[in-house]
């Protein structure tokens, strides 16, 4: 006897919903049952971002906003009616922080308590916010667990430090039933080519060189598959409320080392370049992050379960599918 899923006809909002985590989230919901709203950022050209790749049967069930995370009333509006909430909406892209750290927080931060403010006048039953392993910084002690200290080494880092703490603080001051995730690097089919490990495949698969930033920084990789199983498992497992959670695989690798084993896969002849206007300010780079993910396994019973070659493989495979989605440009730096 199979056993209905936790989220059927549950009523369930995501933020962010066109990016690369949220898609798949709302792909998972909906094929678990669930009736999305997807909150995704306004355009002119009424572009939904990675939700275009939904399967049309899937697609046509979701029930799309376009807003803007720093409007409240278009927040209020869009959460009304529903019980959970995902908030995945931020800007991300750290090069873009240095650049632009106004809208960044306004976005990050104003963004997080106009859907704060909304959860708790809608009483809404559960809200997961999305925090970023970047809040850790340079790791002080590996791995890392969620008692590490936060740095905030660039304007995007912080901004995730501030909404972080805007959270915890409706949680301490107004019972609001908020739980913080906070995944580590996660990479997969549909990331964009600002990530560094498409950009990686990009190159790779389509020029004789593939030029990088920082060789040395490492990172903690998972599969988008397993970040979001661990954010649906934040949604229904009870009695969490308050907890800031991370996933991550518990395994670390250089950005130099990453580049040859996608190499190594794709079976190329490809030279490996350092461009200096690639790399990061030297005081806000991010060295070293790996993840303590005991946390996860003790309250959700969590675990990663896609190993990094067939992770990348899988990811390979679908870049190589839709290649005209990755158009190269020298502005994108890694």
């Amino acid at each position: 006897m199979t056993l209905p899923s936790f989220w059927k006809d549950k009523n369930v909002l995501v933020t962010g919903a066109g990016g690369f985590i949220a898609s798949h989230l709302v792909e998972q919901l909906l094929i678990q049952g669930a009736n999305v709203r997807a909150f995704v950022r306004y355009n002119s050209r009424a572009d939904v971002g990675l939700l275009k790749y939904l399967p049309a049967e899937q697609f046509q069930k979701l029930d799309i906003i376009f807003g803007d995370l720093r409007d409240a009333h278009a927040i209020r509006q869009a959460m009304d009616g529903n019980s959970i909430v995902f908030h995945l909406g931020a800007l991300i892209a750290i090069p873009y922080s240095y650049l632009h750290p106004r809208e960044v927080v306004e976005t990050n931060i104003l963004g997080t308590l106009n859907v704060l403010m909304a959860a708790r006048e809608t009483r809404i039953t559960r809200l997961v916010h999305t925090s970023s392993s970047e809040v850790y910084g340079t790791a002080l002690h590996v791995p890392i667990d969620e008692t590490h200290p936060l740095q905030g080494q660039s304007p995007y880092s912080a901004s995730k430090i501030g909404a972080d703490k805007l959270v915890e603080s409706f949680f301490r001051s107004y019972d609001l039933p908020v739980v913080t995730l906070r995944p580590f690097n996660t990479y997969g089919p549909r990331q964009s080519a600002r990530a560094v490990i498409p950009t990686i495949i990009t190159q790779a698969l389509t020029s004789d060189t593939v030029k990088l930033g920082n060789l040395e920084a490492r990172r903690d990789l998972t599969f988008i598959s397993d970040t979001v199983n661990g954010f649906l498992m934040v949604g229904q497992v009870p009695d969490i409320e308050g907890e800031v959670i991370q996933l991550g695989s518990g395994n670390e690798m250089s950005i130099g080392d990453l580049a040859l084993k996608i190499i190594q896969i794709i079976g190329r002849r490809v030279e490996i370049q350092v461009e200096a206007q690639r790399i990061r300010p030297q005081k806000s780079e991010v060295q070293r992050l790996v993840a303590d993910y005991r946390h996860a396994k003790e309250l959700l019973g969590w675990c990663p379960k896609v190993d990094l070659s067939q992770g990348l493989k899988w990811t390979i495979q679908w870049i190589q599918e839709h290649l005209e989605a990755y158009p190269y440009t020298e502005d994108y730096q890694f």
